[in-house]
């Protein structure tokens, strides 16, 4: 029988509190402590899942294997390199960090120490994402719009690195080529930050990219669409549902017909799958299928988003 993963999870708000919970139903996991500076908070979790809570994170390292780093960004590369640097596998949500500098810290230590590293951009391990990017062929516009209703959470970074960074790794990923140019727009409306921004970006070999990303909306909107020479796609990320619709001739008469098809897509929990691929490459049997490499390459093309808005 397999060792148990010993895990814990750092930083438990929102969405570290579904690390915790997550962790706890994965029979290759035990989960054995959470963390927060909020000794409420941390003692709260811990009593829902019978493990340690501390505010003190360095208390966990002799008892795990690997963490989920869930803290503000702004502390990301310390808590992420002081637990790497103390040989325990790290999974650092997104962003991997403030600058790329931190990020490139963040992938040397792992390299150094032969730890992995990976970075939380749930939406690579949504099924749709998975469904789409394995039959797309030849993308020549993506359009998206990730739109959400205005919440405390994440109000350290803006929208773009809070938001938009998720639709930049995947749009990379679809495209695989680099960016050549970009222009930007933003504003902030609710907090100091930018909370909505639109971006247009252009990729060697002609693709382009329309992404809108907003944290002030009435509605909650999570739909990506790519346009093809012969199809083209829509999905919602939420749902997980998404169609191609195709040009198909009619006979000879010479009129044409547009075919709707539903993709198969198998429902699953993206952050479930999220941590059960970081447990299976800290158990050595895969790389994560998203880096640390990947990570600090979206945090870049994040902070080109922003360069752009913010240059005169």
């Amino acid at each position: 029988m397999a060792r148990l993963t010993n895990v814990a999870v750092i930083g438990v708000g929102e969405l570290g509190a579904k690390h915790a919970r997550v962790y706890t139903e994965l029979p290759e996991a035990q989960l054995v402590g959470v963390c927060d500076v909020d000794s409420d908070r941390a003692n709260e979790v811990a009593s829902l899942y019978g493990v340690v809570g501390t505010t003190n994170f360095r208390e966990l390292i002799p008892k795990i294997d690997a963490a989920s780093v869930s803290v503000p960004t702004e502390d990301h590369a310390e808590v992420g390199i002081a637990l790497l640097e103390a040989g325990v596998h790290v999974l650092v949500e997104k962003p991997i960090a403030s600058t790329v500098g931190e990020a490139e810290n963040l992938v040397s230590c792992a390299k150094k120490n032969s730890l992995t590293l990976a970075v939380g951009h749930t939406e690579r391990y949504n099924p749709v994402v998975e469904t789409v990017l394995a039959q797309s062929n030849d993308p020549r516009f993506i359009e998206v719009h990730r739109l959400g209703v205005f919440s405390a959470r994440s109000l350290d970074i803006d929208v773009i690195l809070d938001l938009m960074i998720h639709d930049l790794d995947v749009i990379s990923s679809l495209v695989g080529r680099e960016v050549v140019s970009l222009d930007a727009i933003g504003v902030p409306v609710i907090t100091q930050k930018l909370d909505i921004a639109n971006a247009r970006l252009k990729f060697a070999g002609g693709t382009v990219a329309n992404i809108t990303a907003s944290r002030v909306s009435t509605e909650k909107v999570r739909k990506l669409r790519v346009f093809e020479r012969d199809c083209y796609v829509s999905m919602d990320y939420d749902s997980q549902v998404a169609q191609r619709y195709r040009i198909q001739s009619i006979g000879n008469s010479g009129a044409n017909d547009i075919i709707k098809e539903d993709l198969s897509v198998p429902y699953e929990e993206p952050l479930r799958r999220e941590l059960e691929d970081f447990l299976k490459s800290v158990a050595g049997s895969c790389a994560p299928c998203v880096s640390g490499e990947d990570g600090r390459n979206a945090l870049a093309l994040g902070l080109r988003v922003v360069e752009a808005i913010n240059k005169p």
